[in-house]
């Protein structure tokens, strides 16, 4: 006789539930008939922060919703290859994922509304002979900040929000500064002028998938800042994600150049996209003193920032993901961190206590992925409330010569990996896989940046040996 085999719930079993919910469909076939959408971006986001996905006429929102659409898993590194020809993340023979899309997600792109899209969640598909037929992806980094945050929400009862400040240069047409030798364009209302186009178009864009854009600004030559209001994190890194998308857009349509490298020049400040931190209780955020002491921190503030500062050299692998990165950390006096410290005003430190209650944490360039970022913050700022790690005192400059001067930063990214597999608290938030995956992949792009003959060094050595 043969005996049935009782299968067990998953979590793939789970969502599938959630989006076959006839009242949640029915809403996103609305806005579908209203917007006359006729395609759907089932849309993840790798390790790098690149988006990838698929595109599928509308009419299968049903099916999709319940069956999803499959990825290769090297998807989520890039389909990079080492060193030695392997896919990182599986190689060729691993087995494909489910991307499953959470339904309150959906929106309609501005820029061509018969364009719809999802964000997804990723699933190890129902065929897995293993053990694993359903379960969450370990490497899919949104969802991974998901659970990191609302395992923090559980313990501790507090939600981190954030509001992320993106830095990013634009070239092409006639968008070059004119300034004065020895001055800075910054905030010259005339190059916001010059850039009018840009700004008007990106604001737009994020105004109708649902930002709240608050300010902006001219910071150096091609470089703009446009900020919108802070939100619950989660929220926070999918929106930082989008505007990278609109900003791509944008560029493609004005015939310009929008590029986030973290340091394009050794004479232009970096891209930066500081993270701006609060925790709150209901409404309450905890981290201000509503009496004014302590430059306005309160205990659990100052907890929390001890854990920022703790663990901030391990978590610079993720804050600054790229070779390039560390030359944005290298050069004191341009409004970027070189040392492991804190201050009021100092623009030089590596987090800044706001006056209104927020801790500006400045080591993130305009490459970080958003959902890494979160996680690992999450779980420092943890360290620092259970062990009560005080901050120690501010500076007021971080670049003094004392022997009692802060740690440096990590000046290359295979010195962040070292720092960054060495420190237990970073790497528990990510989970072993997505730790393995990430180190994997950074250090084969550490590996053949050491390997490649660059510019600089036929600058240097040339015509030198005689």
């Amino acid at each position: 006789m043969t005996m049935a085999v009782t299968r067990t719930r998953s979590e793939l079993d789970g969502h599938r539930e959630r989006n076959t919910d006839q009242a949640a469909v029915g809403a996103v076939r609305e806005q579908l008939a209203a917007a006359e959408v006729e395609y759907i971006y089932y849309q993840t986001v790798t390790l790098t922060g690149r988006v990838i996905g698929k595109v599928v006429p509308a009419g299968h929102l049903a099916r999709i919703a319940e069956r999803g659409v499959q990825l290769h898993r090297t998807g989520l590194s890039d389909l990079q290859t080492d060193r030695d020809g392997t896919l990182l993340g599986g190689g060729c023979e691993a087995a494909e994922v489910t991307a499953l899309p959470d339904l309150d997600t959906f929106a309609v792109l501005p820029w061509d509304t018969r364009v719809g899209r999802f964000f997804c969640r990723l699933y190890e598909p129902d065929h897995r002979p293993d053990g694993t037929a359903g379960r969450a992806l370990p490497t899919d980094v949104r969802a991974n900040l998901a659970r990191v945050h609302a395992r923090f929400t559980a313990r501790t009862g507090l939600e981190l929000r954030s509001g992320c400040e993106p830095e990013m240069s634009w070239t092409g047409l006639d968008l070059e500064p004119r300034n004065r030798p020895n001055t800075s364009p910054a905030y010259h209302i005339d190059h916001l002028e010059r850039n009018r186009p840009i700004y008007q178009k990106v604001i737009g864009y994020a105004r109708a998938l649902g930002f709240d854009m608050i300010e902006g600004d001219y910071e150096d030559p091609g470089q703009l800042e446009l900020n919108w209001m802070f939100d619950h994190a989660d929220r926070t890194a999918d929106r930082v994600v989008v505007y990278r998308q609109i900003c791509r857009q944008v560029a493609r349509e004005l015939g310009v150049t929008a590029s986030f490298m973290p340091k394009p020049a050794n004479d232009r400040k970096g891209n930066g996209c500081h993270h701006n931190l609060s925790l709150w209780r209901g409404d309450d955020n905890v981290l201000a003193d509503k009496d004014m002491r302590e430059l306005h921190l309160t205990d659990t503030g100052r907890h929390a920032l001890g854990g920022l500062l703790a663990h901030a050299a391990a978590t610079t692998a993720v804050m600054g993901p790229t070779v390039n990165s560390y030359k944005r950390y290298w050069h004191a006096g341009q409004f970027a961190p070189t040392r492991i410290d804190w201050g009021m005003d100092n623009k030089t430190c590596t987090v800044r206590l706001s006056a209104n209650g927020r801790l500006e944490f400045k080591l993130p360039d305009a490459m970080v992925n958003p959902y890494l970022s979160h996680a690992v913050l999450i779980a420092a700022i943890e360290d620092g409330l259970d062990n009560r790690l005080d901050p120690g005192p501010p500076q007021g400059s971080g670049r003094a010569t004392d022997e009692s001067r802060p740690a440096a930063l990590p000046q290359t990214l295979g010195e962040a990996l070292e720092r960054f597999t060495a420190d237990p608290v970073v790497t528990k938030a990510l989970g072993t896989e997505l730790t393995t995956l990430y180190t994997d992949l950074k250090r084969d792009e550490w590996a053949r940046y050491c390997g490649a003959v660059t510019d600089w060094e036929h600058m240097m050595y040339a015509h030198e040996g005689v």
